[in-house]
């Protein structure tokens, strides 16, 4: 959505309506030494993200991310603007913070607070520590929140689709707090008109993308929303969006709707934390996700639909595990107060 522009057309605000700092291409190469290899934390197609440290006027120096989109031609002035200045409103504990850009010499450059915990991707795919099933059930509370508040247009008078959530895009901070980033084929929809746009040229990453994406290039809340039931069923089940079937690609939310509608649900369960799910946690949990997934996007939940049921999801688990917790001094006490759903009754009769 950042598109380029040229140096003698661009126009910022003034400092009062400035709403992110404008870095030179001598800060972001001070900060990076000057593009060095050895600090580049992720890669991909539209550029590198290096790990640096920044300074801003009057502040002291911040560890951030910075994320380089190399040289590029001089067209979208009007947009890049609007979009700077929308992103820069944003502010929410589940998205990434934009903290600042830069255009210099061609180059596009944007600067996003930094997020030490790495990507979900890498947790469930490449990390030799599992995260833990509440865990994972809090950071999917945490990315459903700041996908709501996209949507919702909290904060400005306009709706986000993101158009491209997946497990890279969602990063981890302290505490493991997660937050959705990278919104270069985000679409800013005014809340007073259809958040339904048109993408001729369709980006993004298999395995997410809503089927209806293919027949009508469509992208809608609700194309987020699958996206989002890809990443509870890969939260689930530790597997990657496209599985590998012999000579054919399986993708994760027909094998996860094949399971749930079998009533299959211990098999989408990772076998790292096999066991200790509890039942009807999990139940809650699949069947949120199933309905994310729904061929047809009016059926869909919204975002706030889905952040309701994996916060009961998460209560269901926090009783699970506090009644499982080793009997000590006070156990016996304790899983009374558990399992006694109800109080006694009173004997109605005479003794």
């Amino acid at each position: 959505m950042f598109r380029s522009l040229h140096p003698a057309k661009f126009v910022m605000a003034s400092p009062s309506e400035q709403l992110c700092h404008h870095y030179s291409l001598a800060d972001i190469q001070l900060a990076t030494q000057n593009f060095n290899d050895r600090l580049v934390v992720d890669q991909g197609g539209s550029g590198k993200v290096y790990k640096g440290r920044i300074r801003s006027e009057g502040s002291s120096s911040t560890t951030v991310a910075i994320k380089r989109y190399g040289s590029l031609s001089g067209e979208g002035v009007p947009e890049f603007s609007a979009d700077i200045k929308t992103l820069s409103k944003m502010r929410h504990a589940h998205l990434v913070s934009l903290l600042g850009y830069c255009y210099d010499d061609k180059e596009m450059i944007l600067v996003y607070e930094y997020m030490p915990n790495g990507t979900l991707y890498h947790h469930l795919h490449e990390s030799s520590t599992p995260l833990s099933w509440l865990q994972r059930l809090k950071i999917s509370i945490d990315a459903a929140w700041g996908l709501d508040y996209l949507h919702n247009g909290a904060g400005t008078q306009c709706g986000v689709v993101h158009s491209d959530v997946n497990s890279k895009n969602i990063l981890l901070g302290e505490n493991w707090a997660a937050k959705i980033s990278d919104f270069r084929l985000s679409k800013i929809c005014p809340l007073n008109q259809s958040s339904t746009y048109v993408q001729s040229c369709i980006e993004g990453k298999f395995g997410y993308m809503d089927p209806e994406i293919f027949l009508t290039g469509k992208f809608t809340s609700k194309t987020d929303v699958f996206a989002y039931g890809v990443v509870l069923f890969e939260l689930l089940s530790g597997r990657q969006a496209v599985l590998p079937d012999g000579d054919k690609d399986l993708s994760l939310a027909t094998w996860a709707q094949n399971c749930v509608k079998k009533r299959n649900l211990d098999q989408l369960v990772a076998v790292e934390i096999r066991g200790k799910v509890s039942p009807k946690s999990l139940k809650e949990f699949s069947q949120i996700a199933y309905r994310c997934l729904d061929s047809d996007p009016n059926v869909r939940p919204s975002m706030s639909e889905v952040v309701v049921a994996l916060r009961l999801s998460e209560s269901l688990q926090e009783k699970f595990e506090n009644c499982a917790k080793p009997a000590g001094l006070f156990g016996f006490t304790w899983k009374i107060s558990c399992y006694s759903a109800y109080p006694a009754k009173k004997n109605s009769g005479t003794n």
